[in-house]
């Protein structure tokens, strides 16, 4: 009988611990779901869309639900994989690795920069006056703190983060039920749901207002495949992540289904305007003003929360890319509390250019929705690597699919109507004049990672590094799979 072993200089490689328990991957997983898109961005959906914005909200977590459970079942089919850039890597190739493991990084840079702006005009409603660098700044440096301590803190952080999330969510849910059934009335007419339907109908704008609305709500999913980058440091993770991932329809239809439709039926929808939150307008027209203020400073929250998970989903693939021969070596190290410290360093110089490009524009909204629809389109790209790498595995290794517990509903054909959305939300960003500049300036991105690509795999040691952690990946899972050493799990 024999088992191979992994290659001794793999085998040295410092590992991620698992710390992350399920009530972290949990609430990260919600924090996730609830990004400032809603809370930020919502205000524009619902004045381009109208009460149809409730329909958009619906498919898009339709959609990303099946990319989800496809994501589940890669990673759970070889729990050696760090995150989505590993199975990508494993399934599709070198290139396919390197290409979603930088671009899934640059979105969060991207979204964390996206981030960095709305914690800035947020701070400058409560504290007129106050310089916009200093919000900015101090943010980046807390949660840079906090990610350097042990990747337990930095799930103790999200976790509270989303806590809060929820909870403003819930109240708002709430106090619009008891304006609605208890007759309260402003300058914009009485609370009902019939203002779903009397201003225009559910699609005011007909079908190209409703397809407006997709826009800047891809950006608000944005994170929801934070739960894969976890999957390295969570504790069993064969049962926390299909608990996670699976209660991704329960999260949209609540927060933000529920509470889009308690938003439009307090207020209609026509007295929404882009950047401004509902969440505050809604308060505010109650009269609740103290309310209104803390949910500025919820928004504020939630601002943290995805920076957060941006700081830290940027340098966990940074370090596995490092792993892979993808990235500058010194990227790999980690730090005696098992973090990479050099990789968080550069991610969190790299969000400083958020502060930089706020005194570029005279418009913190429109450089939001600048960025934010650039982030949209990379993460569409992830998205589709990871459903092109669930189509090579279901080819390439029918054994270990009929094995899997956690398989994806709908199989190869929900894949093909995935990507079917996807070409839609592309044509949509082509429909109007700011995100169409947004999605021509994409490509420069994709450009210089292919010249990158072709500079870095003509390197001697690449290929060797690469068929190392192939190596890794096959004798790890053949060890599991087949003790015995009857054959290998790759099915070629």
């Amino acid at each position: 009988m024999t088992i191979h072993q992994p290659p001794t200089a793999l085998a040295e490689t410092p590992h991620l611990e698992r710390q992350l328990s399920n009530r972290h991957i949990q609430l990260i997983a919600i924090g996730g779901a609830i990004g400032t898109g809603l809370f930020m961005g919502s205000g524009k959906t619902i004045s381009a869309a109208g009460p149809s914005v409730i329909f958009v909200y619906m498919i898009i977590g339709f959609m990303l639900f099946f990319v989800m459970r496809a994501m589940g079942e890669l990673l759970l089919s070889n729990l050696n994989y760090k995150s989505f850039s590993d199975f990508a890597a494993d399934l599709l190739g070198p290139w396919a690795g390197f290409f979603t493991g930088w671009t899934y990084w640059f979105s969060w840079v991207i979204t964390g920069i996206a981030d960095v702006i709305a914690i800035a005009g947020y701070s400058k409603e409560l504290w007129p006056g106050l310089p916009l660098w200093i919000p900015g700044v101090a943010t980046i440096a807390i949660l840079l703190l906090l990610n350097l301590t042990t990747v337990k803190a930095f799930g103790e952080t999200e976790f509270w983060f989303a806590l809060i999330k929820i909870i403003a969510i819930a109240a708002l849910i709430v106090v619009g039920l008891f304006m609605i059934f208890g007759g309260f009335s402003s300058d914009a007419g009485p609370a009902s749901f019939t203002n779903l339907w009397s201003h225009g109908g559910f699609f005011p704008n007909e079908f190209m207002g409703f397809v407006a609305g997709f826009q800047i709500a891809v950006f608000a999913f944005v994170g929801i495949e934070l739960v894969g980058t976890t999957a390295a440091e969570a504790k069993d993770p064969e049962k926390n992540l299909p608990k996670a991932i699976n209660s991704i329809p329960v999260r949209v239809l609540l927060f933000y289904v529920g509470a889009l439709i308690i938003l439009m039926s307090v207020i209609p929808w026509t007295q929404f305007a882009a950047g401004h939150s509902p969440f505050i307008a809604m308060f505010s027209l109650a009269g609740l003003g103290a309310a209104a203020t803390v949910v500025n400073l919820v928004v504020l929250t939630s601002a943290m929360s995805s920076a957060n998970s941006g700081i830290y989903s940027t340098s966990r693939m940074v370090f596995g890319l490092a792993q892979e021969g993808d990235a500058p070596a010194l990227f790999s190290r980690l730090s005696s509390r098992k973090v990479p410290r050099n990789a968080l360093f550069l991610s969190c110089v790299l969000l400083l250019s958020g502060v930089v490009l706020m005194y570029a524009g005279q418009d913190i909204g429109k450089a939001f929705e600048m960025v934010t629809t650039v982030s949209a389109v990379c993460f569409v790209f992830v998205w589709s690597i990871i459903l092109a790498s669930y189509i090579a595995f279901r080819r390439r290794r029918p054994q270990q699919h009929e094995a899997s517990k956690f398989k994806m509903p709908g199989g190869i054909p929900m894949v093909w109507v995935v990507f079917a959305f996807f070409a839609f939300v592309l044509w949509a960003l082509t429909t109007q004049t700011d995100t169409l500049l947004a999605l021509l300036v994409t490509p420069v991105w994709f450009i210089v990672l292919g010249v990158t690509w072709f500079i870095l795999r003509r390197r001697p040691g690449h290929a060797a590094r690469y068929a190392a952690f192939k190596d890794q990946l096959q004798s790890d899972q053949t060890a599991a799979s087949d003790p015995l050493g009857a054959g290998a799990a790759d099915g070629r």
